[in-house]
């Protein structure tokens, strides 16, 4: 299946996720990689949300599956102008084109853990989308996710929790296993 036949909902990137593990896109090992820092401004390149195809997104957070089958990494992201699935060096190149160049405050950090992982532990009870009464996007037409909210403990690459978390020279070199 194509990237238009899978189940979307702009500005759920983590939920959009979670079904493309449960449908078990790509191959196993699948890992899912949460993109954030501690400002909660990350500039993320080649997104469908830009403006234009040469304009960053500041996301407070973006979340990606990976797969690794033998011939190299995959990168499974339904908001991305790249392709999908990518390789992970392109995905890479193409995402984050400055490198390490940027101003700290909109550097990534990543939070890599097993994608069962991710379907077991996560739930979102979509309470961060709610601006009062209103929504800040429509919510997806499928039912929330797990019982709760344990969103913000994935993005938090601060604290200790699920997976490892590192920079982006850090995840260039990850051996996905």
């Amino acid at each position: 299946m194509g990237q238009e036949q899978r189940r979307y909902a702009p500005f759920y990137c983590e939920e959009n996720v979670w079904h493309l593990a449960k449908e078990g896109v790509g191959t196993d090992p699948s890992f899912v990689v949460f993109i954030s820092n501690l400002q909660k401004s990350c500039a993320l390149w080649a997104q469908r949300a830009a403006s234009s195809a040469d304009m960053p997104v500041l996301w407070d957070y973006h979340v990606i599956l990976v797969s690794a089958p033998s011939e190299g990494a995959l990168v499974w992201d339904l908001d991305t102008r790249l392709g999908f699935p990518v390789k992970l060096r392109d995905y890479l190149d193409g995402t984050f084109p400055f490198g390490e160049a940027l101003r700290d405050t909109l550097l990534p950090r990543f939070r890599v853990l097993p994608a069962a992982t991710y379907l077991e532990r996560f739930a979102s009870d979509r309470s961060h989308m709610h601006e009062g009464d209103d929504w800040r996007a429509p919510p997806p037409e499928w039912p929330t996710i797990g019982e709760g909210m344990n969103l913000f403990d994935f993005v938090d690459t601060e604290r200790e929790f699920e997976g490892v978390v590192g920079g982006l020279p850090w995840l260039r070199r990850l051996e996905w296993k």
